[in-house]
């Protein structure tokens, strides 16, 4: 069996066993970005690495270090699915792990060190983060100068497609890859009613706002249908 195949197998067996120790009052209970957990001498993301700021979101823990556990149970605090947030979990953390970790072995837990999250830039993107994790506006405002067609403000899923196609470069295989899966899950969690993804989402989705505030979204939705629920 070839190697990359028994790391993958571990994975999954990892990932489901971890998963399936959650419930939904553990879900609900994870602490967000902003919590007092990050006031006790946890990791705290660079404010100047936007970079970071975007994958912090994941560490649900915020010691610094994104499990698969962890990605999936942010998948899920911004409301994907079981079968959405398994397949993050799966791309991201062994996409990225050893990427992250120069110079060490890589575990079959396929960690992310946020602290090398820059290590883990890849090609055929739109370079809206520079190497050091910078947000770079003048690229930013050129996804929609370029390709915001229909909408000034938005973009369509063609648009999005189009915007991909021009971004890859010659043979960068994993790159057209894992543009795609960011791409693919963005769009599919954070366009609106009427397919578009709106500029001022992307921008949040850049600095992570965008999954705090659907986090918080989601969180208030749901315990407004708990009090309603008692009432009846």
């Amino acid at each position: 069996m070839r190697k990359s195949t028994i790391l993958s197998l571990s994975f999954f067996c990892l990932l489901f066993l971890s998963s399936s120790l959650l419930s939904s009052n553990s879900m609900d209970s994870t602490y967000s970005i902003i919590s007092d957990k990050q006031e006790k001498g946890k990791f705290k993301p660079d404010r100047g690495n936007p970079l970071q700021r975007h994958s912090f979101f994941f560490d649900r823990n915020q010691d610094g270090t994104v499990y698969p556990w962890e990605t999936y149970q942010g998948f899920r605090a911004i409301g994907a699915g079981v079968l959405l947030s398994t397949l993050g979990a799966i791309v991201i953390n062994i996409g990225f792990s050893h990427s992250t970790r120069p110079g060490k072995f890589p575990s079959l837990l396929f960690p992310i060190e946020l602290r090398n999250i820059v290590l883990a830039k890849h090609g055929s993107d739109t370079d809206v983060y520079d190497k050091k994790g910078r947000f770079i506006k003048n690229n930013f405002e050129d996804i929609f100068r370029n390709y915001a067609r229909t909408n000034s403000d938005a973009l369509t899923k063609s648009e999005l497609r189009e915007m991909r196609r021009a971004n890859k470069e010659h043979k960068d295989y994993f790159g057209w890859v894992a543009a795609w899966f960011e791409w693919f899950f963005s769009y599919h969690l954070f366009k609106d009613e009427r397919g578009l993804m709106k500029k001022d989402t992307v921008r949040g989705i850049f600095y992570e706002t965008a999954f705090e505030e659907r986090e918080e979204e989601l969180k208030e939705k749901r315990n407004a249908l708990a009090e309603k629920k008692a009432y009846v």
